[in-house]
């Protein structure tokens, strides 16, 4: 009679902690890291200068000669320089190892404010780019600015050690405007 007891409070702790991990799992989409952005009207715009850029972001690394990998967690970081015009983010990508598209994170276009900053993540849990993962991120101006600053930081803790690496932008296209 007390092993039928144990084994329905087991059962019940085990729905328990089913029903935990599912709501874990339904919460885990990669969240807009900082403050509230303002949507633009992409018809709108009338851009006088904007660029593309690339930046590397590593999901994962190896170490060791068996080839062991190391979850990462990346966070790409898009500072506004500019101390009196906002920038306009039209589109920031997330690309795999082998160049395909894993996320978009914006839908539609949106504002950093001058000297702000916005920043998107990638969990440490989340290796689906690979280790040669990549961004690229698509910003605008109506006005003259100075170009923004934008980089990935990537980092990851396990026990006593850990982590960090950062990965510069590199501007892949310009436009500029001439009013």
């Amino acid at each position: 009679m007390k092993t039928l007891v144990v084994d329905t409070n087991l059962k019940w702790l085990f729905i328990l902690l089913l029903l935990f991990a599912g709501c874990r799992e339904a919460a885990s989409k990669p969240p807009l890291t900082t403050g509230s952005l303002q949507p633009v009207a992409n018809s709108d715009l009338h851009i006088v200068t904007g660029q593309l850029v690339y930046v590397p972001a590593y999901s994962e690394i190896f170490y060791g000669r068996e080839g062991i990998s190391i979850g990462l967690a990346a966070t790409l970081a898009i500072h506004n320089t500019d101390f009196d015009t906002p920038i306009i983010i039209r589109s920031v990508r997330y690309y795999d190892t082998d160049g395909n598209l894993v996320r978009d994170y914006i839908e539609q276009p949106v504002e950093v404010k001058p000297l702000a900053t916005t920043g998107f993540l990638v969990e440490d849990s989340d290796i689906t780019a690979g280790w040669g993962a990549n961004f690229i991120v698509d910003w605008v101006a109506e006005e003259p600015v100075y170009e923004p600053v934008i980089e990935a930081v990537m980092v990851s803790a396990r026990g006593t050690q850990g982590i960090s690496l950062t990965s510069l932008g590199r501007v892949i296209s310009e436009t500029v405007t001439i009013p």
